[in-house]
């Protein structure tokens, strides 16, 4: 059997959250290259059918969901649609996330709240509606979309870097857990990427486009194309036998002290 073989993705189910752009999209749409089935969800229709027409421009068919990852009611239910309409998941990217960059003095524990059940809460609630199908299928993937912030704090992303330092464990916590049942769960930790969201900070003499580049080993920006691969090998059966482990895509920021000052 061809090496190439373990990263096929063909017949499988991945259900990449918050997918109908952005960073997610980008995976979801490399999954589909691979041989998958897509499945996506976002908060409202709107965003669900803008999802589902910029799939189609890609000549991929995907199947899109409302459901907000927050509410464990709501999320039961699309998990068990899916498995009724498309069958068991496979794969689960853990995708949907926000950011409120607000300095720590200033933030209202409301705001710090959101961030937390957005982005740690949900990829609790949404594995564990998947989990028993994966199990009853007897494998499954799990990887949840983390952050360099998993590691290290920066000015006003207390909530953030506190919800994916916490993603970071129950990565961890999930590989422990469920194992012994053929499910490897794995973290995916994007550097900074160029995206729409982050085109204002690129701008040419913007001090934040500078300092990035100057702290980054590879000297620029990534792009959501050289996250394709690493998730591609955490969703297929390449890493069986990888677990409990953060993947981080960073142009190696997280090697690298930084230049000396002139």
């Amino acid at each position: 059997m061809s090496i190439l073989k373990n990263f096929s993705l063909e017949g499988k189910i991945a259900f990449v959250t918050g997918a109908s752009y952005g960073i997610g999209f980008g995976i979801a749409k490399a999954y589909a290259e691979a041989g998958a089935t897509i499945v996506f969800n976002d908060i409202n229709e709107e965003l669900v059918d803008k999802g589902i027409k910029t799939y189609e421009a890609e000549g991929i068919k995907a199947f899109g969901y409302v459901c907000d990852v927050t509410d464990e009611e709501k999320v039961n239910e699309t998990v068990e649609n899916i498995e009724k309409e498309i069958g068991i998941i496979d794969i689960l990217v853990n995708n949907a996330g926000i950011i409120k960059r607000i300095p720590m003095l200033e933030m209202k524990a409301e705001d710090f709240r959101k961030v937390i059940d957005v982005d740690l809460n949900a990829p609790f609630i949404v594995s564990k509606a998947v989990i028993p199908g994966m199990i009853k299928k007897g494998h499954g993937k799990i990887i949840n979309i983390c952050s360099m912030m998993s590691e290290l704090g920066r000015e006003t992303v207390s909530a953030y870097a506190a919800a994916k330092g916490g993603l970071k464990m129950l990565t961890k916590n999930i590989a422990s857990e469920y194992g012994k049942y053929n499910i490897q769960c794995n973290g995916l930790g994007p550097g900074y990427i160029a995206t729409p969201q982050t085109e204002p900070l690129r701008t040419e003499g913007n001090p934040f486009n500078s300092f990035i580049i100057a702290k980054t080993p590879a000297a620029r920006w990534g792009t959501p194309e050289d996250l394709t691969g690493p998730a591609i090998f955490l969703a297929s059966d390449a890493s069986d036998f990888v677990n409990g482990h953060v993947l981080y895509v960073d142009g190696g920021i997280l090697a690298y002290i930084g230049k000396q000052p002139e």
